[in-house]
């Protein structure tokens, strides 16, 4: 899956996920842009690639997300593939907390709102080139939450999911491809990072095959969905979760 010469921009490349796919483009001959708020991550990821485009930005601010597109295609001319992979969740006791709207806003802010942004934002780019755009999801888009004080964040996954079909129909004339990847379980700092008390030996037996996921395996998927073996892949949700939803 050669992507020589195209440009990848990912967002939430500092770690997990994001990081596997931009070392994994890398490796594939791709001019990746990195784009993540934690610069020591950035960097310590960025050192495992060719020469990436660095780019620190929080992509909930309209100006920063704005200044990616443009930084990206001042440096490359183009954007082949977009990944938007950042989010996170805000465990906040639930409905009947005080603090219910100020965490919905700012996990819809980063989790959602962002994707439509940067997706909007670099559509004209995609055009030019036929590219496309993996959304990185969850199967929380689909299950019920497993405790909590998660709505927001299954709630953001759910609207990421239909935004991919949107994107899709009104895209796909224009030759952009846009699809999903919806992981369960990985093994990243997601949980570390939300101050969760959930650990991944909770999570696991809550999966079919009794495991948790290794951020390159979601990788691998990214790059399949962003290649050409998938030219005809448009609009479709790949879930990769261990059978998790279905013992769900």
């Amino acid at each position: 899956m050669s992507f020589k010469n195209k440009v990848a921009l990912v967002t939430g490349a500092s770690s997990g996920i994001g990081a596997a796919a931009a070392k994994l483009f890398s490796d594939e001959g791709a001019r990746v842009v990195m784009v993540g708020r934690n610069e020591k991550k950035l960097s310590a990821v960025a050192a495992r690639c060719n020469s990436p485009l660095v780019i620190r930005a929080d992509v909930s601010k309209d100006d920063d997300a704005r200044r990616i597109i443009n930084e990206t295609v001042k440096k490359f001319g183009q954007i082949d593939v977009l990944v938007n992979n950042v989010g996170v969740t805000i465990n906040n006791g639930g409905l009947l907390a005080d603090d219910m709207m100020s965490s919905y806003d700012a996990v819809m802010s980063i989790n959602l709102r962002s994707c439509v942004h940067l997706t909007s934002l670099a559509a004209p780019y995609l055009i030019k080139t036929k590219g496309n755009i993996v959304n990185i999801s969850s199967n929380a888009g689909i299950i019920a939450p497993i405790g909590p004080g998660l709505a927001a964040y299954y709630v953001s996954k759910a609207g990421m999911n239909h935004f991919t079909v949107c994107a899709a129909a009104e895209l796909g004339v224009h030759g952009v491809r846009v699809n999903t990847v919806s992981p369960g379980p990985v093994r990243t700092d997601f949980f570390e990072n939300a101050k969760s008390p959930i650990d991944f030996n909770d999570i696991r037996p809550m999966t079919l095959l009794n495991r948790v996921s290794e951020p390159e395996e979601m990788a691998d998927l990214i790059l399949y969905l962003a290649s050409d073996k998938a030219r005809g892949i448009t609009g479709s949700n790949y879930l990769n979760d261990n059978g998790m939803t279905i013992k769900h």
